[in-house]
Order: C-alpha cells, then structure tokens, then sequence
C-alpha cells in the first residue's frame, strides 16, 4: 500500500497467545469462540503485528512486538512463538535490518508492544534499533512508571527504560504530526495515553489501532477486552474513530488479529461491520 511519499508493509514479528475471555470482557465465549477459537487452556492464538513505513529517507516502524527476553516459562505461559515470523526475517524480505530503522513510533508500552524495542544480550539490555527515535505519548510514559494495580503486569521497565538511558525516548505530547503525513490518535480507554498512529495524504488513510481495536471481531463496539482500565471511555473512543472511519474511507489496521490485517468498516442496521478486508 502506498500513501502519500510512503510505503506501507506489514511486519510479522510473531505469536502469541492470552486468555480469550479477558480479550472480550462480558461477552459470552460461544458468540467470540466462532472467530477466535481457543486451545485447552481458554488461550486464543494472536499475531504481533508491526507496521513499516518507508520513504527514501526514513525506516519508521510503529511497535515492535513482544521480544525475546522471556524465560521459557513465560514463553510458555504467553504461548510465544517466533520460529515462522519474527522480526528479523520480516525485515529482511525488505532487505533491512533493525540498523537501518530511524524512528519507532509505541503506541504504548505494554510487554507485546515494545518488547521486541530492547534485547539481551548476557547480563546487558541494548536497543534494537540503535540509530532510532522512539516516540512515546508523554503522559503514557509517566503512567508506565507508575501503572494502576489493575495494569502493572503488563509493564515491564527493561523494554523501555533502556530507550531513554540511551537517550533514544522522545515524548509526545498529545496531538502532533510526528512525521511528514503521520499524526497520532490519543485514546486512554485500554491505558492512558495510547497513540493511534494515523498515516494520511488527504486522500488515503490508514490507522494502525494499537489495542483500542485489536481485532476486526472488536469493531462490534461492546466487544471490549477485560484488560481496559477505562471501558466506558474504550467505548466513546470506538465510536469516534469508527464514525470517522466510515466517513472518510479510512482503512483500520489490526495488530492482533490472525486472519485480517486490516480492513475498512461500514455501519449498518447491526453495527459496525467489516465492509472490505484490505492486504497491504
């Protein structure tokens, strides 16, 4: 897909997996089963999905996925697996390695979301993507450092705290125009501070919903994840972004969901639903 002066790729930086009732909250596992089957252990399988955004200057990649820190028992626990994709390799098929990216934009930094940010390497973190600017909502950052009980597991500070010791964290402060044609969403429904990343030329449009719609099952507005800290808000978000999805032909990109990576959305009589899966 191209948009403006840029090339849109998806990058597959591998699997994981958590439990599926939590991914969709209060409703009933026979209606969210259909699409999103479970394993043994109530765990649906999920993709780690980046977004690569490439002109002939810069190597933008908007989040990183979950990264190769865990210990086995968590890999196993998570259900992590990056033997078929992995970011590596996705990268090569562009003839590109972590050197060559020059701005990271997070959306937030939960573990599957900046994970893949920081490696290790003996006893050390080092940064994966040493020539590049990390963008990071201000106001998501400090909430990192000092997450709610309700959210603090999905924190870890090795995958982050390196990008600023390294002097590679660059905050944001609410709505800017990161990049030529790259603006951001805020959304504090899933986590405060969240940030869309909206790629635009005034004619095409694509946003990369982070976890606010994980899913092309979640464009069902009631279909909200347990793992939110303000659902209602996750709601109204939903709402805005869909409506202006609808109006403006935007396509919806997924950074969870196996089987679509991305989409453009209609309302009908029943809700939002998917009008036309789109590959980049």
């Amino acid at each position: 897909m191209n948009i403006g002066q840029y090339e849109l790729h998806s990058i597959e930086t591998g699997r994981f997996a958590l439990d599926g009732g939590a991914m969709f909250g209060i409703v009933p596992k026979p209606l969210w089963s259909k699409l999103n089957p479970s394993d043994d252990e109530n765990r649906i399988e999920m993709s780690l999905r980046s977004l690569l955004i490439m002109d002939d200057k810069r190597k933008i990649l908007v989040d990183t996925g979950i990264g190769t820190k865990f210990s086995e028992k968590y890999q196993e626990i998570y259900k992590i697996d990056q033997s078929k994709y992995n970011l590596a390799s996705s990268l090569e098929k562009y003839n590109l390695e972590a050197k060559d990216i020059t701005d990271v934009i997070l959306t937030h930094l939960h573990l599957d979301h900046v994970g893949g940010a920081v490696y290790k390497e003996g006893n050390k973190h080092k940064l994966t993507f040493p020539n590049a600017a990390h963008y990071v909502q201000k106001k998501h950052h400090e909430w990192a450092l000092k997450p709610a009980e309700k959210d603090k597991g999905s924190f870890i500070r090795e995958d982050f705290e390196p990008i600023e010791d390294e002097g590679k964290l660059r905050l944001v402060d609410g709505y800017a125009m990161i990049l030529p044609n790259i603006d951001v969403i805020i959304s504090d429904g899933h986590t405060v501070g969240q940030q869309l990343v909206k790629i635009s030329d005034g004619r095409n449009t694509l946003v990369y919903c982070g976890d606010l719609i994980p899913f092309a099952s979640h464009i069902r507005v009631p279909y909200i994840a347990s793992y939110d800290i303000y659902p209602l808000t996750t709601i109204e978000e939903k709402e805005s972004l869909l409506s202006r999805a609808c109006t403006g032909e935007w396509t919806l990109f997924f950074e969870h969901d196996l089987m679509t990576e991305a989409a453009k959305v209609e309302k009908t009589e029943k809700g939002y639903v998917v009008k036309e899966r789109v590959s980049l």
